[in-house]
């Protein structure tokens, strides 16, 4: 694993526990000589993860949509800053240049690239492990979900079994450098 991939809330959220884990996560990145490939954005919880894993002379790869970048709110700093035409060009070119997942706190663009990643590892798109970083129990609701899903027979256990969680961010990076993607 050169690269992890994160997926982050474009707002800081209102518990400030949000931005302590972004911070934590990019810090322990650098740490670890992990390269981060992210949204590219220079707010919210997407800057504060960048800020934290350039702070520690990490490598920063940003992919953002040429929309946003003529919002003025990409990253200027970074080590690279690819820009694509859609989100759906983001995604796919996240999915290029990291071998891991992990997903923190957000919203709906949030949750859409978590779950179309998980989506394409089912299909055989790519072999990269996902996690969530379930900073202060906040993808519990979802995880509930997902256990329902399973219990409804809609999702496979294998496939449950494949998303890793944690709300340590070493334990969750040490457990996706030891896990294998849905299919291999």
């Amino acid at each position: 694993m050169k690269r992890v991939g994160v997926f982050c809330g474009s707002s800081l959220g209102a518990n400030p526990a949000f931005a302590a884990g972004a911070r934590s996560l990019g810090t322990l990145l650098a740490r670890r000589g992990l390269g981060l490939v992210y949204g590219g954005g220079n707010v919210g919880l997407m800057g504060v993860l960048a800020d934290a894993v350039l702070a520690g002379g990490g490598e920063v790869i940003g992919v953002i949509p040429r929309s946003l970048v003529e919002r003025e709110v990409a990253h200027l700093g970074l080590t690279a800053l690819h820009v694509v035409e859609s989100m759906d060009q983001r995604k796919l070119a996240m999915v290029r240049e990291a071998q891991a997942f992990v997903t923190l706190p957000g919203g709906y663009g949030t949750l859409d690239e978590f779950l179309e990643v998980l989506t394409l590892a089912q299909l055989g798109y790519h072999r990269h492990p996902s996690g969530l970083l379930n900073v202060d129990g906040f993808y519990d609701p979802l995880l509930a979900q997902f256990r329902a899903a399973q219990a409804e027979g809609l999702l496979s256990a294998r496939l449950a079994a494949q998303l890793v969680v944690d709300h340590d961010p070493a334990a969750l990076l040490d457990a996706l450098a030891a896990q294998t993607a849905p299919g291999a």
